[in-house]
C-alpha cells in the first residue's frame, strides 16, 4: 500500500491530506505537525482569538475526529529532523518513516529582533502560532503600553487589537510610510487615519535602535535617540519561508522551495505547497503568503501526487480586519502606475490599481461590491477604463457582462 507523508500541520497540509482522501486515494496518509494541536486557522489568532471572542476549538479547521474518520494519521507535536530523498524516508529524531510520495507544507517563520538589540527580552512577541498568542494574551490589557514594530498588515492588525483592548499603542515603521511594500500611498493614508482615530501613535521613517530592560522589556530607544516606556512589544517585520528541511535535503531553493507549475520540487516524488514555495506566475516566479494560496495550491498538489498533471494557476486575493474596517485585496499591484479612487455610500472606499490601461489589483475597504467586481474582472483577464471605476453601485455589476 502506498504511503504519502505530508510535513506541516497548517492550512496547506490539512487541505492536502483531506483532498487526497476525498479524491479517492486509498493508501496510507500521515500528516506530521510540529504543534501539539490539530491544524487550525491562523488569521483569527491575532484578532478574534486574542480578543477573547473565539474559543480555541473554533480555530481548528476540522475536529481531530474527522482525520480519524478519514483514516489520516496525525503525528502532532512531532518535528521532522531530516529527509533522505534517495532512501525515501523522513526522520523524526530516531524514528524513520518511509514514503512513496512526500509533500512539504512547512509554511514560514516570523522574523524576530536580534538578541543584540533586546529581542530576547521577556514580553517581546511575534504573532504566528497559537502558543505565540497564548503567551501574549496576559499582557494585552487596558492601560498598558504596547510598542508595535513594523507597519505592514500584521503590525497594523496587532495595533488594532491592542487599541481595542484599551492599551496605549505606538507603532514604528522604519520605512517612509506604513504599507510601503504592499500598498499604494492612498491605502496607507486610509489606515493611518483609521488608526490615529483610535488613538494609535504612528511614527514613520523611524526605526528601533534597541529595546531596554532587565529580564523583561521596559522601554525602547528609537533611531532618533528618543526613548519610550513600554510594557510589551509585538514584532511584525515579515516572515521567511521555512526551507531548512528542504535545503538540507538538497532541494532547489529560490525565495522558498522551488516548485514547478504542478507543485513538484527538484527531487523525485517530492512536492511542496503553501507559504514555503515559490512557483511560476505569468512568466515570473513568486511566493504568496495567504490562506487562499495555501488551500488552492495544496489541492492541486494532492491531485498531482495521485498521478494527475494539473497546473496551479494562482488567483491572488487577501484580506485584513482592523477595527470595523474589512480590507479585501484582489490581484497583485506589482508594476502599477496609476491608482483610481472609488467612493461608495456609507464610507465605502476602494483603490483600483492600473498598469497603463490594464486593471491589475484593487484594495477595497468595506466595499464588498467593488471588490467582487474587480476580482472577477482580474481573474477573467478583463479590464475597465479608469472612468468606469466610478460607475454607480447599482450599475457596477453590469461591467462584468461586457
Amino acid at each position: 500500500m502506498a504511503h504519502f507523508i505530508v510535513v506541516g500541520g497548517g492550512q496547506a497540509g490539512a487541505s492536502l491530506v483531506t483532498k487526497l482522501r476525498n479524491s479517492g486515494f486509498d493508501g496510507e496518509i500521515t500528516l506530521i505537525g510540529a504543534e501539539p494541536v490539530p491544524p487550525y486557522e491562523r488569521p483569527p489568532l491575532s484578532k478574534a482569538y486574542l480578543l477573547g471572542e473565539m474559543a480555541q476549538e473554533r480555530l481548528y479547521l476540522r475536529p481531530a475526529q474527522v482525520y480519524e474518520d478519514l483514516d489520516i494519521t496525525l503525528r502532532l507535536g512531532s518535528s521532522v529532523t531530516a529527509i533522505d530523498t534517495a532512501a525515501r524516508t523522513v526522520a523524526l529524531g530516531n524514528e524513520v518513516l518511509g514514503y512513496d510520495k512526500l509533500a512539504l507544507c512547512t509554511g514560514s517563520h516570523p522574523r524576530r529582533l536580534p538578541a543584540a538589540i533586546g529581542g530576547d527580552l521577556d514580553h517581546v512577541f511575534t504573532v504566528r502560532t497559537l502558543a505565540d498568542v497564548d503567551a501574549m494574551a496576559p499582557q494585552v490589557r487596558e492601560g498598558r503600553r504596547a510598542l508595535i514594530v513594523g507597519g505592514g498588515y500584521i503590525g497594523l492588525e496587532a495595533a488594532a487589537v491592542a487599541a481595542k483592548k484599551g492599551m496605549q499603542v505606538t507603532l514604528v515603521e522604519m520605512g517612509q510610510r506604513i504599507l510601503q511594500r504592499v500598498a499604494a500611498p492612498e491605502t496607507a493614508e486610509h489606515f493611518r487615519a483609521l488608526h490615529r482615530s483610535h488613538g494609535v501613535e504612528i511614527l514613520e521613517g523611524l526605526g528601533l535602535e534597541r529595546l531596554l530592560g532587565e529580564g523583561a522589556v521596559s522601554g525602547a530607544r528609537l533611531t532618533d535617540g528618543s526613548e519610550i516606556a513600554v510594557d510589551m512589544v509585538v514584532v511584525g517585520v515579515g516572515i521567511a519561508p521555512a526551507t531548512e528541511l528542504a535545503e538540507a535535503a538538497g532541494l532547489e531553493i529560490d525565495n522558498g522551495i522551488k516548485v514547478d507549475a504542478q507543485g513538484r520540487t527538484s527531487a523525485p516524488d517530492v512536492f511542496a505547497a503553501g507559504d514555503c514555495t515559490s512557483f511560476p506566475y505569468k512568466g515570473e516566479r513568486i511566493r504568496l503568503e495567504s490562506v487562499p494560496n495555501a488551500i488552492d495550491q495544496a489541492e492541486v498538489v494532492a491531485q498531482n501526487m495521485m498521478g494527475g498533471a494539473v497546473e496551479y494557476v494562482a488567483t491572488p486575493w487577501f484580506w485584513s480586519d482592523q477595527y470595523d474596517c474589512k480590507l479585501q485585496i484582489a490581484g497583485l499591484n506589482t508594476g502599477y502606475d496609476h491608482v483610481e479612487t472609488r467612493h461608495g455610500a456609507d464610507g465605502r472606499t476602494s483603490f483600483w490599481y492600473f498598469h497603463g490601461e490594464t486593471l491589475v489589483a484593487v484594495d477595497a475597504m468595506n466595499d464588498a461590491r467593488g471588490y467582487m467586481v474587480a476580482k472577477r474582472l482580474i481573474e477573467a483577464g478583463k479590464t475597465i477604463t479608469r472612468a468606469e471605476v466610478h460607475t454607480p453601485d447599482g450599475e457596477l455589476k453590469a461591467l462584468l457582462k461586457r
